[in-house]
Formats: C-alpha cells, sequence, structure tokens
C-alpha cells in the first residue's frame, strides 16, 4: 500500500472506481449504486465528491450535496442559516478500512463545509451496524435525535433481509465535540465509569446455544440521564446465522430508539466492552443534552 491520497475525483475513470467501491464495500448490485455518469453530473453542478486514491485507484470516496434543514416551525423559509450538507454515501474499500482512510475523506469533508460557511453536515446509516456506530458517532462526534424506519426501502447487498431503518445524525463540524475528534483527543468512555456516573443499561443481551446475542423481552423504559442501549456487534453474522433473530433486533431497537428519542434523549457517544467470557458488547450512549457548542 503507497501512500492515499484525498483529492476530488476528476475523471470518468475515477467516477467508475467510485462504482467499483459501492459494488465491493456495499455489495450493491448496477441497479442500486449510484453510476459513473450521475456521479459525474453533480459533481459538474456543484456536488463534493471527494476520493481516497492509491496510486490511482479509488479505494474510497464520500458524496454530498447541499440540502436544506428546515427551520422549526418554517418548513418554507429559505435562509442561509438553514443550508447543510447531505452526505450521500460514503465507502471504503475493505483492505483499507482499518488505515484511517474513511476518517480522513470525512475530514476532508468537513474542511471543505467550513471553507463555504456550512456547520452541519447529516446522513443517515444503520444503527444496528456497531463499526458504524462506533465511527460515526464515537470517532466523528456526530449526534442523533431521529429515527427513520425503512428509510430506503427494500435493498440489496448488505442490506438485505432487513427493514432499511436509519439514524439521521447531526455533524456540527465547528462544534468543540468534533473539532477535538479532528485533533484525535476522542477516547472511549469506560463502562465502569459510566455506570459510576449513573449511567442505566437499558437493554443488556443474552447470549444463545449459537452464542448470539439475543435482546431481552423487557427492557428499561422510564428515560433518565444517562441511557445505554445495547446492540449487536456483529449484525451481518446474525443475518446469515439467524434471520429471524436479526428482524427481532431490529424491532426491538427500533422501539427503544423511538421511544428515548420522543422523550428528547440524544445519542452522543458510543461504547464496548468484553464481559467476563471474552464476549463483545456495544453500546449507544444517550444524554439528555447534546454536548454542542450552542451560538447565538
Amino acid at each position: 500500500m503507497s501512500e492515499i491520497v484525498i483529492r476530488p475525483l476528476a475523471t470518468m475513470d475515477d467516477m467508475i472506481g467510485a462504482e467499483e467501491v459501492q459494488r465491493v464495500t456495499w455489495r450493491m448490485s448496477d441497479l442500486q449504486i449510484i453510476p459513473a455518469h450521475a456521479l459525474h453530473a453533480m459533481q459538474d453542478s456543484g456536488a463534493v465528491l471527494l476520493g481516497a486514491f492509491d496510486g490511482d485507484r479509488v479505494v474510497g470516496f464520500v458524496f454530498g450535496v447541499l440540502g436544506m434543514e428546515p427551520a422549526s416551525g418554517q418548513s418554507n423559509q429559505v435562509s442561509t442559516a438553514q443550508l447543510k450538507m447531505y452526505s450521500v454515501i460514503a465507502g471504503v474499500l475493505p483492505e483499507y478500512q482499518m488505515h484511517d482512510v474513511g476518517y480522513r475523506l470525512k475530514m476532508a469533508q468537513r474542511d471543505f463545509v467550513i471553507k463555504i460557511g456550512i456547520r452541519l453536515i447529516t446522513w443517515t446509516y444503520d444503527p444496528m451496524e456497531s463499526a458504524n456506530g462506533r465511527f460515526n458517532i464515537g470517532k466523528l462526534g456526530a449526534i442523533c435525535r431521529r429515527y427513520r424506519r425503512h428509510f430506503h426501502g427494500d435493498m440489496d447487498g448488505i442490506n438485505a433481509g432487513l427493514q432499511s431503518d436509519r439514524f439521521e445524525v447531526e455533524w456540527w463540524v465547528s462544534d468543540d465535540r468534533v473539532a477535538a475528534r479532528a485533533d484525535h483527543k476522542w477516547q472511549q468512555p469506560e463502562w465502569t465509569t459510566l455506570l459510576s456516573d449513573g449511567a442505566v443499561l437499558v437493554n443488556g443481551a443474552s447470549f444463545n446455544e449459537a452464542g448470539l446475542p439475543v435482546p431481552p423481552d423487557d427492557y428499561v423504559n422510564k428515560p433518565g440521564k444517562l441511557m445505554l442501549v445495547e446492540i449487536p456487534t456483529d449484525l451481518q453474522a446474525i443475518k446469515r446465522a439467524d434471520n429471524a433473530l436479526a428482524q427481532r433486533w431490529r424491532m426491538h431497537t427500533r422501539e427503544i430508539f423511538e421511544g428515548l428519542f420522543k422523550a428528547g434523549l440524544i445519542v452522543t457517544d458510543f461504547t464496548q466492552r468484553d464481559d467476563e467470557n471474552g464476549r463483545r458488547h456495544s453500546y449507544y450512549l444517550l444524554t439528555d443534552q447534546d454536548g454542542r457548542t450552542h451560538e447565538n
């Protein structure tokens, strides 16, 4: 692996490389990828299309378009303050995913929007994919207060087999929590510290005879100031072994997150731990404040 360079995708060959990243990373069919000609047309009209290159090879990319965040109670009002970037898709080839390529792409996207005066980037992802939860919420510093049921409709590739529920996250690029992460200052919260601070575990999982995590029948539904919600650490393994169990996890976490968001809690961090049997557990931390730097 040579030095990875982050730069805009510039040629049709670059766009075709981005097609291949989608096929490999997300196992998308040609019916569901964003084709090269569409990427080229949107970039030509101002969309942000940044690629990670190993030599001439596109090994990752991030694609964003300008959108609007409706003002509270004024969804028809147009103002510069409502402008945001919607990050449509990002992906990195599997063999490059442990080399900070995705992080560098998102930070380049952040640098771009800061330069043009945009403060907010939003995107969606499957909240039960723990690697993406750790990356988006923990490492990047995004927050989430909105759950979108079956947002994309039925999908193929790695998204096949479950309804496409999504977190819609907010990445406030100029805020202290994000700036700290840009300086590599984020540390995963310690499980014991969270519990000593009064965090409540909403839904501790057990493990079945096949070694797969199983959600509890009951869970804590009284909101507090610090709440920990467990998700599967390896959703794809559960889908391969027992898709009915994966479906159960989807409905279980949907009910929990919708209830906590309705009560005003916000996803602000992510943590993992290994239990006494060496099994990995993954959790979102929800709080009653978003941790943002509020400005007038």
